[in-house]
């Protein structure tokens, strides 16, 4: 669905005036807000109930912007900006004096990234400004992939809503780390592990943090992505829950089950099942993802 130029110019000054706006990403549907005022921040966070330990990403439309971002661009952050930008990967790095507290919860860094989504794209460029921009979702609660999910979700909470029709990759980024001495994945996305070595060398694991604490990336809290009804990870030809549950079909293949994966539990979540399951998905590199959002979206509170 095309975005005309007048709703982006009508974007532009909501933004520029400290206003929230809903737009597509390849990723997911984001809420933005200008990324270098403290106010415009802090709604984001009203909106969506977000806890303040829950750093937001910026989301800037040419490497031009990142100076007013960051205050280092380290050698392993331009070889992957270089090859993977624009794209699903979110840079962690030393956060400029212009970026508020808010955006980084507090903390040193920042994570950055160039969304490949033509309206975000425009977006960004027509209002002059980096985007702080999580998704346009209530907090932990399934992440938006249309407008109307926004909508559902978030309703007038947000002063303009950019329908650019249903995103493509389905899930968050992948957040990496390269603000100290050795990449930290921190979140993973559909650009794999291994994709980030073969550009870079060798990457660690991040670890789970404190829930009370300010965390290095966002989508790391216990409960996320989830459906208000129940939802179970099911063994193959293994036992459901007592009840009536609906049990979800998705594409054997990993994109195309990310793709529709949070449209899907969305769907079904208002069916009015007592539960709802998925078959756990094969445990190999390329479902390491989905098999976090799934994992996530199924713990109990």
């Amino acid at each position: 669905m095309a975005v005309s130029d007048a709703e982006l110019a009508r974007a532009a000054e909501i933004l520029r005036r400290g206003g929230l706006v809903a737009f597509p990403t390849e990723t997911v549907y984001g809420l933005g807000a200008n990324a270098l005022d403290a106010s415009a921040v802090q709604r984001i966070y009203q909106a969506k109930g977000r806890p303040a330990t829950s750093p937001l990403i910026v989301h800037i439309a040419h490497r031009e912007m990142v100076s007013s971002v960051a205050a280092e661009w380290p050698e392993s952050a331009r070889l992957l900006s270089e090859k993977l930008w624009p794209g699903a990967l979110t840079l962690v790095v030393k956060k400029s004096e212009q970026i508020p507290a808010g955006v980084s919860a507090g903390l040193e860094t920042v994570g950055i990234r160039m969304p490949a989504h033509p309206v975000a794209t425009a977006l960004i460029e027509r209002a002059g400004l980096p985007l702080a921009a999580p998704s346009a979702n209530r907090f932990s609660e399934i992440s938006p992939t249309t407008a109307e999910h926004v909508r559902m979700s978030l309703g007038d909470a947000v002063d303009l809503i950019l329908d650019g029709g249903p995103t493509r990759i389905g899930i968050e980024s992948t957040v990496l780390s390269v603000a100290g001495s050795t990449p930290v994945l921190l979140r993973p996305g559909m650009i794999s592990k291994q994709e980030i070595e073969n550009i870079i060398g060798p990457v660690q694991e991040g670890l789970p943090p404190r829930p009370e604490v300010a965390h290095a990336s966002p989508g790391l809290h216990g409960r996320h992505y989830a459906p208000r009804t129940p939802l179970y990870l099911l063994e193959h030809g293994g036992p459901a829950p007592q009840g009536h549950g609906r049990v979800l079909e998705l594409p054997q293949q990993p994109a195309e089950f990310a793709a529709c994966l949070y449209a899907e539990l969305r769907r079904a979540d208002g069916e009015g099942w007592d539960w709802l399951g998925i078959e756990t998905p094969p445990q190999s590199p390329e479902w390491v993802a989905i098999l976090d959002r799934l994992r996530r979206a199924s713990t109990r509170r």
